[in-house]
C-alpha cells in the first residue's frame, strides 16, 4: 500500500487544498502512467513542453482536462472543510454568509425583533435553473465528478483502518480511470429531454435533501441570535427553470416539449414525496396502547385516512398504529396523484395539510424530535417544490409575439399591425372586448398554432397551480410587447375562469430598454390585463434584467450603471403606484455576464430595490459548481438566502442612501466608458475580427446545448447570443467583455476633475459597493487576460490591416485599465488582493498558455483544411481553456 498525503486537521487551510489536490493528481498520474506512459512522464515535468498540433493531441489534452477538473473538486471539497473548520473553532456566526452570521450582524447593528421578523417575512428568493450552452461537461462526467467528491467526504473521519483508506483510494482511482475512457466530448447535440434530465438531477442528487438541512440552519440560528422574534419558521425558497420553457432562438422548444418538461418535473418532485413518506411510515411504529392520542388529533388522521379511500383498510394493515395508517394513507394518495387516478390529491395543499396533521398529532403526544426528524423534512419539501419540482419559466422574443399577432389579425381581417398606433390602439381594444373570438388554428402556420398551444397549456388546471412561472418576453421594447401576450392568451382559450392568472414579466436587456423600463412599467400600470396578474403576486411586479445583452451592448461598465440605475428608477415608478418590484437577475457565470460573487453581488443592489425579493438564474457550469453536491449546495443555498435577509433588513425604513456627487460621477464614467466601447465594437468589420480571431464559428461543433449560438442565424453582432460571445472572448484570453472601456473612460476623468477626481474615486472605492464590485471584477478579468496570448489569436485575421488596428485598440485599452486599476486600488501587481484567485490561475497558467497556442496553431490548420469536420483535438482545446478557467461564460 503507498502512503497517500491526506489532508491535516492541525494543519493551515492552505495545507489542507494543496494535499487534496496533490492526491488526486497522483492517482491521475497512475491512471495516466497505465494507459498514455509519453503523456504521464510530460505531466510529471511540470507538463511545460509543447503539444503535438495533431490528433497525438488528443491524450495530452484529456489528461489537463481530468487534472483541471480534479483541481476544482478538491478546491470545493477544500472550502467546504474550511467552514467545518470556522463553525468548529470559532462558532458559526464566524462563517462567511451564513444564517448565523446575518443574525449575529443585525443583532449587533441594534435591529429588534420586529424589524427582523418583517424582514424575514418578506423573503422571497427563487433561483432559476438554466441550460444555457456554457455547461461543457456532460451528465456522466458529472456523476463521476460527484462520487469522486462522495470518497474524499469519506476519507475526512479518521475511523478507516489503512487497508480501508486504501480501498477509498482504490474507488477514486477507478473514477479517475473512468473519465480517462469516457469520451468527455459529446458526439451529438443533447436533446431538450437531455437538458431536462439534466436539470433534474441536481434536485434528485443534492436539492431535495438539502432544503430540509438549510431550514434547520435558519432556524437553529435565529433561535440562537435573534431569540426574542416570532417570525415564521423558515425563508421562502423557491426553485423555477427555464429548460423546457425557453424558447427564444431555440425553434426546438415546443409546447408538446414544454408539456414533457411540466410532467417531468412532477414526476420527480411526487418520487421525492413518496420516498420521505414511506421512510417515515417504515419508521413511526407507535402504539396507540403505549401513547394515548388526544382525541382531535385522533378525528384528524382519521380524516386523513378516509380521504384515501384505499382498497385494504389501513387499520387492518397496521391495527393500532394510527400513525402508520395516516401516512400509508398519504402514500397512497400520492401514488395515486402519480398514475392520475381518482384519489389523487388536487394539489400540493392538501400533502401539507395532511402531514400537517401527523406532525401535529406527534407533538400532542411529546414526540417532537420524531416529527422534527421524519415529518418535518416531508413538509417542507412538499412546500418548497409542490408537484413540480420548479415552476417552468416560459420565454418567448417580441417579434416572434408580434409577428403571430399580425397573423392573427391577418387571418381574422383586422388591418391593423403590431408597433403602430393602430396596433396599440386594436390591443387595448381587443383586451376590453368580453366577446372576442377565439383564433381558429386552421388558418395559422405552425409557429403561431405553438405559441397558441403553450397559452392554452398554461391555463390548465393540472396538479400544481405553482407548475407555470411568469412568461417572460426577451427584447421587450413597449408595452404592448407585453400586453400582446395577455392577448394571445384570449385568442387561444379566451376567459378562463379558475386558472392562475397569467403573469407577463419585461426582460430589458440592451441599454436603452434598460432606460425605458420605467416609462413602459408605468404605462403597463395602467391596464387592466396587467394589473390582472398582480394580485396573485401580492402587489409584486416580476421585471427580469439581462445582464448579458446589456454588457454587449453598452461595455460592462456602462452595463453595471445602468442596471443599478434602472432597479432605482423601476422601483420609484412602481411605489408611486402601490407595487413592489420583484426583480429577476439574469446572471450568468463570467464577472460581464453578472457572474460577481453571491453575497458582495447582493450587498451591491440599489437599498431598497430588493425588499426580501430576489429572483436569478443560475447558468451553464453556475449549476454544476453551485448544487451538483449536498453540502456545496446548502451553503450556496444559505449564502443566497442570508445575503438577501441582510440586505432587506439592512436597508431600514429610511429608504436608499444617495451620494449624489458619486452617482454624478458613475454616470460620466459609463458614458465615456460606453462611447469607448461603441467605437470598438461599431469598428468596420468588428464582427470579422471577431470570427477570425477567435473560435466562436467552431465552438457550435462542441454541441454544449440544444440551442444554436445565434437567434436567427445571421452573422450580426445583435444576433449573436451573449453566451458564446463571452466564451469566445474568454477562449481567445482577450477578455475585454470584462474590462474594455474602463481605463479610458478613468483617464479621461481624471484629466478633467484631477485631484479632486482622484480622491473621489478613492472615497468611491472604499466606501460605495457597487464601484467596488466593479473595480474588483475587472481587476480579475484583467489579471485572466493576455496580451500577449492574444496577440497570437489576431495573428489568425485574414486582413492584417484590420488585426493590426483593432487588437492595436484593444492592447492601448488594456494597459490604460490596468494602469487606471493599480492607481485606484493602489496595488503593484493586478489580483495581489485576490491571494486564492491569483494562486488558483497561477497555477494553470503554464497550462493555459499552452494550450492558447496549441488552439491557435489547430485552428489555422482547420481553416486551411478542406475538411468538414472538425478535430478532436481542437475541440478538446475548448473544453480544457474552459476547465482551466473555470467557467465558459
Amino acid at each position: 500500500m503507498m502512503n497517500r498525503v491526506m489532508p491535516d486537521p492541525g494543519l493551515p487551510a492552505d495545507s489542507d487544498a494543496a494535499a487534496l489536490r496533490h492526491l488526486l493528481h497522483d492517482l491521475l498520474a497512475e491512471v495516466v502512467t497505465q494507459r498514455a506512459p509519453e503523456v504521464a512522464a510530460w505531466l510529471s515535468t511540470g507538463a511545460t513542453d509543447p503539444i503535438p498540433a495533431d490528433d497525438r493531441a488528443i491524450p495530452y489534452l484529456q489528461a489537463l482536462n481530468i487534472r483541471f477538473q480534479l483541481s476544482r473538486i478538491a478546491e470545493e471539497n477544500d472550502a467546504m472543510r474550511q467552514r467545518r473548520r470556522i463553525e468548529a473553532r470559532e462558532g458559526a456566526e464566524n462563517v462567511p454568509g451564513s444564517f448565523a452570521a446575518a443574525f449575529a450582524g443585525l443583532a449587533q447593528q441594534g435591529l429588534d425583533s420586529a424589524a427582523i421578523d418583517a424582514a424575514v417575512a418578506k423573503l422571497a428568493v427563487v433561483p432559476t435553473m438554466t441550460a444555457h450552452p456554457t455547461e461543457a461537461k456532460r451528465v456522466t462526467i458529472l456523476e463521476i465528478h460527484r462520487r469522486i467528491y462522495r470518497r474524499l467526504v469519506e476519507l475526512e473521519t479518521q475511523r478507516w483502518t489503512p487497508r480501508e483508506r486504501e480501498a477509498l483510494y482504490t474507488e477514486i482511482r477507478c473514477e479517475i480511470g473512468l473519465l480517462w475512457l469516457t469520451g468527455e466530448l459529446r458526439l451529438e447535440r443533447p436533446s431538450l429531454t437531455d437538458e431536462i434530465n439534466w436539470g433534474l438531477q441536481f434536485f434528485r442528487n443534492s436539492l431535495f435533501d438539502a432544503v430540509p438541512q438549510l431550514y434547520e440552519r435558519f432556524i437553529d440560528a435565529r433561535t440562537e441570535f435573534a431569540p426574542q422574534s416570532a417570525a415564521s419558521e423558515r425563508p421562502c425558497l423557491r426553485f423555477n427553470t427555464w429548460i423546457g420553457g425557453d424558447r427564444d432562438g431555440n425553434p426546438n422548444v415546443t409546447a408538446e416539449v414544454t408539456r414533457a418538461a411540466i410532467d417531468a418535473g412532477r414526476l420527480a418532485a411526487l418520487a421525492c414525496h413518496i420516498e420521505g413518506v414511506e421512510r417515515a411510515a417504515r419508521r413511526l411504529s407507535i402504539s396507540c396502547r403505549i401513547v394515548p392520542v388526544p382525541e382531535a388529533n385522533m378525528a384528524a388522521l382519521a380524516a386523513v385516512i378516509v380521504q384515501s379511500r384505499s382498497g385494504t383498510p389501513h387499520n387492518q394493515r397496521n391495527p393500532n398504529e394510527i400513525f402508520r395508517q395516516a401516512l400509508s394513507a398519504i402514500l397512497a394518495r400520492l401514488i395515486a396523484s402519480r398514475d392520475g387516478t381518482a384519489t389523487a390529491y388536487r394539489g400540493p395543499h392538501e400533502l401539507v395539510g395532511d402531514l400537517n396533521s401527523v406532525e401535529t398529532a406527534l407533538l400532542a403526544i411529546g414526540a417532537g424530535d420524531l416529527a422534527r426528524a421524519w415529518i418535518r423534512p416531508v413538509r417542507w419539501r412538499a412546500e418548497v417544490f409542490g408537484f413540480r419540482t420548479a415552476a417552468l419559466d416560459l420565454r418567448q422574443n417580441s417579434t416572434i409575439i408580434n409577428a403571430v399577432l399580425d397573423e392573427i389579425w391577418a387571418a381574422q381581417g383586422i388591418s391593423a399591425r403590431s408597433g403602430t398606433p393602430a396596433g396599440a390602439a386594436e390591443i387595448r381594444r381587443a383586451l376590453a372586448d368580453p366577446e372576442l373570438p377565439q383564433a381558429q388554428d386552421s388558418d395559422l402556420g405552425p409557429v403561431a398554432q405553438d405559441l397558441l398551444a403553450l397559452l392554452r397549456l398554461t391555463r390548465e388546471s393540472g396538479h400544481d397551480p405553482e407548475s407555470f412561472g411568469p412568461f417572460i418576453v426577451s427584447m421587450a421594447r413597449s408595452a404592448e410587447d407585453i400586453l400582446a401576450v395577455h392577448l394571445l392568451a384570449r385568442y387561444a382559450a379566451g376567459p378562463c375562469p379558475g386558472a392562475p392568472a397569467l403573469i407577463v414579466a419585461p426582460l430589458f436587456e440592451t441599454i436603452a430598454d434598460l432606460r425605458a423600463g420605467p416609462e413602459i412599467l408605468e404605462e403597463l400600470l395602467k391596464n387592466n390585463a396587467f394589473r390582472a396578474g398582480l394580485r396573485e403576486k401580492r402587489g409584486h411586479v416580476e421585471v427580469m434584467l439581462g445582464y448579458s445583452d446589456s454588457g454587449k451592448d453598452g461595455g460592462f461598465l456602462c452595463s453595471t450603471w445602468e442596471l443599478h440605475r434602472a432597479q432605482r428608477r423601476i422601483t420609484a415608478t412602481l411605489a408611486a403606484h402601490g407595487f413592489r418590484p420583484s426583480f429577476f437577475h439574469g446572471r450568468g457565470g463570467s464577472a460581464s455576464r453578472g457572474g460577481a460573487p453571491t453575497e458582495r453581488a447582493i450587498a451591491a443592489q440599489p437599498a431598497g430595490t430588493i425588499g426580501g425579493a430576489l429572483k436569478l438564474t443560475e447558468q451553464g457550469e453556475v449549476v454544476s459548481a453551485k448544487y451538483a453536491n449536498r453540502g456545496t449546495a446548502l451553503h450556496n443555498m444559505e449564502l443566497l438566502t442570508a445575503a438577501v435577509l441582510t440586505h432587506t433588513a439592512g436597508t431600514g425604513p429610511q429608504g436608499p442612501v444617495v451620494h449624489p456627487d458619486q452617482d454624478e460621477a458613475l454616470v460620466a464614467l459609463s458614458g465615456m466608458s460606453q462611447a469607448v466601447w461603441s467605437r470598438l465594437v461599431e469598428s468596420p468589420d468588428f464582427v470579422r475580427y471577431f470570427e477570425e480571431a477567435s473560435p466562436v464559428g467552431e465552438l457550435s461543433a462542441l454541441k454544449l446545448g440544444s440551442r444554436p449560438a445565434r437567434r436567427h442565424g445571421a452573422k450580426t453582432l445583435a444576433d449573436l447570443r451573449a453566451i458564446p460571445w463571452v466564451f469566445a472572448w474568454s477562449q481567445n484570453r482577450h477578455m475585454l467583455t470584462g474590462w474594455y472601456g474602463f481605463g479610458s473612460a478613468i483617464t479621461s476623468f481624471l484629466s478633467v476633475r484631477g485631484e479632486s477626481g482622484r480622491l473621489l474615486l478613492a472615497r468611491m472605492f472604499s466606501s460605495n459597493p457597487l464601484f467596488r464590485m466593479v473595480v474588483d471584477e475587472i481587476e480579475k478579468s484583467l489579471a485572466q487576460a493576455d496580451m500577449d496570448v492574444a496577440a497570437g489569436y489576431a495573428s489568425l485575421v485574414t486582413d492584417r490591416d484590420l488585426a493590426r488596428t483593432l487588437f492595436g485598440m484593444i492592447r492601448e485599452e488594456y494597459q490604460l485599465t490596468c494602469a487606471a486599476v493599480l492607481q485606484i486600488t493602489n496595488q503593484d501587481v493586478l489580483a495581489a488582493r485576490f491571494p486564492m484567485f491569483r494562486e488558483g490561475f497561477e497555477r494553470n497558467r503554464v497550462a493555459l498558455d499552452q494550450l492558447n497556442r496549441l488552439q491557435i496553431d489547430l485552428l489555422r490548420h482547420a481553416r486551411q483544411s478542406e475538411r468538414q469536420t472538425l478535430s478532436v483535438p481542437l475541440l478538446q482545446s475548448m473544453n480544457c481553456i474552459a476547465a482551466g478557467l473555470g467557467w465558459t461564460g
